[in-house]
């Protein structure tokens, strides 16, 4: 049963909150050798569900990424470092979906401090991908798309700063949907690049992440929509800098273009705007401070990936990084005005190939979250229907688009 299901059941008393939950957790429990899960929730979870919940998400089981403080349970940031640290005040996201019935049951296991794209970690375990066996999970949110992917839980809620919802969401099958940037409070999540930061939905239906973001904004789920609307088909990646190039020809999308054209959406190609200057540095300058208590200090404590990344943090320029906040300001206005498409339609992986497991997390990052971080960095809301990236600068819009688009393929 997806969350809405689940939701209507309990309200109507056709389910047990109790029941759901304890079902959550037992899958949850019974298959470790996925690691998706760095901690369980058994005893808060099931009192809860006990004392009786309510609302738009009435037992729904949540999943929360471990980069997302919860009260009283370890919040560990998916590191060696916080291995054994325990938040006194639940993270503002996490409450808006508790406020509305649902039930945290584990914190999702992730890339370490949330900074890889394979789900990948040294500490706790490399997530493994329950749909296709042998090729990575993707990440950082890696613990939730492996959950959703193997059934074990109807919703989870995860963080994308550079496409960390929608990567693993593609890789294992299932939906994840980036907010736009400053929609949804980033209060109680470690930060990776403040600039960019965003926290948002993920599970198994469009539907779910629609109901799920209307909680967590306070806005209305838009009726499917795509009649009328002005569809973008990206055939191939966005530069990030000057002289980045856009990649080959990709025609993955078109198919997706074409079930839209006969909704009654008009499609045709276009192309991003270029940054007129790198904007690399503005993540890394993010980054570098929000690791500025540990880092360099700690340095032996962070495991081999994320150590080389922040090393590279380290020596920035200054100028070169207010230089990119420059080029990032202007690229963000010129693409709001010189993009006309309502929607913008893309693959979200930036390799036609999944990734081996194990792969080299630094030889395929760039590549891989090419068509993701595009639109991270713009701030745009983007939604992954698994290897469909819907894009757009008004969340409403893109939501409905995915409804529709979700709509029509299940009745295919």
């Amino acid at each position: 049963m997806n969350a809405a299901a689940i939701a209507a059941g309990v309200r109507s008393g056709e389910l047990r909150a109790e029941d759901v939950v304890a079902d959550a957790l037992e899958r949850l429990a019974a298959q470790p050798q996925l690691n998706a899960v760095i901690t369980l929730c058994e005893q808060s979870a099931l009192e809860r569900a006990r004392a009786g919940v309510r609302g738009r998400l009435a037992g729904v089981p949540l999943l929360v990424k471990d980069l997302i403080d919860t009260a009283g349970i370890r919040t560990t940031y998916a590191s060696s470092i916080h291995r054994d640290h325990v938040p006194a005040r639940t993270a503002p996201a996490v409450a808006a979906l508790e406020a509305e019935g649902a039930v945290v049951v584990g914190k999702a296991n992730a890339d370490e401090f949330a900074w890889g794209v394979c789900g990948q970690n040294e500490h706790w375990g490399d997530m493994a991908n329950p749909r296709r066996p042998g090729r990575i999970a993707g990440g950082s949110s890696g613990g939730n798309a492996t959950a959703l992917a193997a059934d074990m839980v109807p919703l989870a809620l995860g963080t994308d700063t550079g496409g960390s919802v929608r990567l693993p969401a593609a890789a294992c099958g299932v939906v994840g949907l980036k907010p736009p940037l400053g929609a949804v409070p980033v209060e109680g999540v470690f930060p990776l690049a403040a600039s960019f930061d965003t926290v948002g939905p993920m599970a198994r239906t469009a539907e779910d992440c629609a109901l799920a973001y209307s909680v967590l904004t306070g806005t209305p789920v838009p009726p499917p929509r795509v009649e009328g609307l002005r569809v973008g088909v990206l055939v191939a990646y966005p530069a990030l800098a000057p002289g980045d190039g856009a990649g080959a020809r990709d025609e993955r999308a078109l198919a997706d273009a074409e079930r839209l054209r006969a909704l009654g959406a008009r499609v045709e190609e276009i192309v991003l705007p270029v940054p007129d200057g790198d904007t690399w540095p503005v993540f890394y300058a993010d980054a570098a401070a929000s690791h500025r208590a540990t880092f360099p200090s700690r340095r032996d404590e962070y495991g081999a990936v994320v150590r080389a990344k922040l090393e590279r943090a380290q020596d920035l320029d200054p100028a070169a990084v207010a230089g990119a906040r420059d080029a990032l300001r202007a690229w963000r206005a010129a693409a709001a005005r010189e993009v006309g498409a309502d929607v913008v339609l893309s693959p979200t992986l930036g390799l036609a190939e999944l990734p081996q497991a194990g792969v080299d997390e630094l030889a395929v990052r760039v590549a891989l979250s090419a068509y993701t971080r595009a639109f991270s960095y713009l701030g745009w809301p983007a939604i992954a229907l698994g290897e469909t990236q819907l894009a757009g600068r008004d969340a409403a819009v893109v939501l409905g688009a995915a409804l529709a688009l979700e709509r029509a393929t299940a009745l295919r």
